[in-house]
């Protein structure tokens, strides 16, 4: 079958479930259960013979000569037993459940699957489905699943500036469905001048991430196979543990990430009564340089903990990283100190699944201890101010972060020029700001901006009137989010 007619038959099949109330998250774990399966039948055939452990009697041959109550029961019974396997099989089949009711439609998606040689397949052509199901499930408000899922053209424009080299490690403690391994490794393996030796490397030993939600691990788990990164009988790279309870002593070459959305940090417990309550989570860590219940505090304070002396690390935060008092003031001044803070990505609204997300990209390398801090200058670029963009009229684009991409200047980051200039160019979105001007503002707040908004001014430039609506909602979204927060405070 061709690439289109594979797509287009997965798509068309992932339709049809929907009508029977089968969202995408669910489709795409079934999807993942059985394209192991297959892949795993076709590797233990010539030329490859391997031993995947699949227990006999549950392997992919056992689903195909089975119709009605007992497929469903078989495929229940199969799910059960994979997922006390240990390995990659284990990670795969973690609380698996079957979610298709209808065995007519099982046994339909199964021959769908049993037509196609998987392994065959390119990783472009796998990948390119797989992460088109990944986006599509992101798009489904209510499932939640939008806070795994980081826009693409962001993600990229991310690792061109930090160019990850070969043979060097490569991390995210909240990885989500994988999406900064997979560009990373795109960026590494177009690289012609890879040895041997480096592509294994790059294969098997390059990434190394955590993801806490059984469901979303093993999506990020099947989007790694199908773009060749890793094997199918090899051991997860990928760890179910809460990479923010303890630092396990690894230390990486880069950090790539973007946490997940929320300020607080808890967990659901059933009380006394029944009922469900949560509980407000502060990590007593101490080699944080503040105690707080704020996950993205947190999450910042780690990452620099997971890096080498000389490692390099590119976030995704949320606003209140870059001003809030207290514990924030504390973290950013230890972070201005102990690393080379040297860059700041302002983003725009609407280019988040979550909504009303307001988030910058804080690039920063580590050093070694000195009295003196590392950061001399943090350079910011504004892609906020005066730019809207919208998930499905006006998507952000690879295209669109070029201008930063340049002024970032990844072949030499030192040869900067600013953009911005008081009288020549007040529209310039590339500035730089000295350390003692950092220090010297309230809270050694980050969030600074200098742009003029042209829609406060000029009714003439007003954005679309969708644009302004959409801005609305996610303000208001925004709004409600933090009441709530301070609501679970009160409770």
């Amino acid at each position: 079958m061709s690439t289109d007619a594979i797509v287009s038959k997965v798509w068309s099949f992932c339709t049809t479930l929907r009508d029977d109330g089968v969202g995408y998250g669910d489709y795409l774990e079934q999807l993942t259960y059985l394209i192991f399966l297959k892949m795993a039948d076709e590797y233990a055939r010539p030329p490859h013979r391997r031993d995947i452990g699949i227990p006999k009697g549950h392997d992919w041959a056992s689903l195909l000569d089975k119709r009605g109550a007992e497929l469903e029961v078989h495929y229940v019974t199969t799910l059960m037993r994979l997922g006390g396997s240990a390995g990659m099989l284990g990670q795969i089949f973690t609380k698996a459940q079957n979610k298709i009711q209808d065995p007519a439609k099982l046994s339909r998606l199964i021959s769908m699957i049993d037509e196609t040689r998987w392994v065959k397949l390119g990783a472009d052509v796998k990948g390119d489905i797989y992460e088109g199901l990944l986006e599509k499930n992101a798009e489904d408000t209510k499932s939640g699943a939008g806070q795994y899922f980081t826009p693409r053209a962001l993600i990229r424009a991310m690792v061109e500036c930090v160019r990850p080299a070969p043979g060097k490690t490569i991390a995210d403690p909240a990885c989500g469905t994988g999406g900064f391994f997979l560009a990373a490794y795109d960026f590494l393996a177009a690289n012609p001048a890879l040895d041997k030796e480096q592509k294994a490397f790059l294969k098997n030993s390059t990434f190394h991430g955590n993801e806490i939600v059984a469901s979303t691990r093993r999506l990020c788990l099947m989007n790694m196979l199908l773009h060749n990164i890793g094997e199918i009988d090899g051991q997860s790279t990928i760890s179910p543990n809460d990479a923010l309870i303890a630092d396990d002593g690894r230390r990486f070459d880069y950090v790539l990430a973007n946490p997940p959305f929320g300020k607080k940090s808890s967990m659901s417990f059933t009380n006394a009564e029944g009922e469900e309550e949560t509980d407000e989570l502060t990590y007593n860590r101490q080699d944080f340089w503040a105690t707080t219940s704020n996950k993205q505090l947190n999450f910042l304070q780690h990452i620099r903990s997971m890096l080498r002396t000389t490692g390099q690390a590119a976030v995704v935060l949320p606003d209140n990283v870059l001003f809030e008092g207290g514990a924030g003031e504390t973290v950013r001044r230890k972070l201005l100190e102990t690393t080379e803070l040297h860059t700041i990505l302002r983003l725009p609204t609407g280019i988040f699944y979550a909504q009303g997300v307001k988030a910058n990209v804080l690039f920063f390398d580590n050093k070694p201890a000195r009295k003196e801090s590392w950061t001399r200058e943090v350079w910011i670029y504004d892609y906020r101010t005066n730019i809207h963009h919208t998930l499905k009229k006006k998507p952000l684009r690879f295209e669109d972060l070029q201008d930063f991409i340049a002024c970032y200047h990844p072949a030499n980051r030192h040869a900067r020029q600013e953009t911005w200039h008081e009288t020549k160019n007040p529209e310039g979105r590339w500035r730089k700001y000295g350390l003692e001007q950092i220090l010297a503002r309230d809270k050694t707040s980050l969030d600074i901006f200098w742009l003029k908004d042209k829609s406060l001014a000029d009714l003439e430039n007003l954005p679309e009137p969708d644009d302004l609506a959409e801005e609305i909602i996610e303000n208001i979204e925004a709004g409600l989010n933090s009441f709530r927060e301070i609501l679970k405070g009160l409770a």
